[in-house]
C-alpha cells in the first residue's frame, strides 16, 4: 500500500473517530437536556414553584397591611396632641421672632439716626480741635525756633 493510501486511510478513521465522538457528545447533551427538562417538570419543583409564589403573595399581603398601619400611626401621630402643641408653640416662636426683629430694627434705625447726628457733631468739632491744635503747634515752633 502506497504511503499515499495510508494517509487516506488514517484520514478516514479519524474522520470516523471525529465523528462518533460528536454523536456521542450530541447523545450526551440530548440526554442532559432531557434530564434538565425532565426535573424541571417534576412534582417536587413545580410544588417548590407554587410554595414560592405562595410565600411571595403572602409577603406582599403582609407588607401592604405594614405599610398601611404605617401610613395610620403616622397619621394618628401628626393628629396627636402633642405635634398641635409642638405646632402652637413654634407659631408663638414665630410670631416672637417676628416681633423681636421688628424691635431690633427699630431700635437700629434710632441708633443709626442718633449716631448720625452725633457724626456730623464730632466731625465739627474734631475740625475745631485740629485748627487749634495746628494754631497751637504752629506758636510752639515759632517761640522754639523764633521765627
Amino acid at each position: 500500500m502506497s504511503e499515499e493510501n495510508k494517509n487516506l486511510d488514517t484520514n478516514l478513521n479519524q474522520n470516523e473517530d471525529t465523528n462518533k465522538t460528536q454523536e456521542n457528545g450530541n447523545d450526551f447533551f440530548k440526554k442532559a437536556e432531557d434530564k434538565v427538562h425532565e426535573f424541571l417538570n417534576s412534582e417536587e419543583v413545580q410544588n417548590a414553584k407554587s410554595k414560592a409564589s405562595e410565600l411571595a403573595g403572602e409577603a406582599s399581603e403582609k407588607l401592604a397591611d405594614f405599610a398601611e398601619d404605617a401610613k395610620e400611626k403616622v397619621s394618628n401621630f401628626l393628629e396627636s396632641d402633642e405635634v398641635k402643641n409642638i405646632k402652637t408653640k413654634a407659631s408663638e416662636f414665630k410670631d416672637d421672632a417676628k416681633e423681636a426683629l421688628e424691635d431690633v430694627a427699630e431700635k437700629t434705625s434710632e441708633f443709626v439716626g442718633k449716631a448720625s447726628e452725633h457724626i456730623a457733631d464730632f466731625a465739627e468739632d474734631a475740625e475745631e480741635e485740629i485748627k487749634e491744635a495746628t494754631k497751637k503747634t504752629k506758636s510752639f515752633f515759632q517761640r522754639l525756633f523764633g521765627k
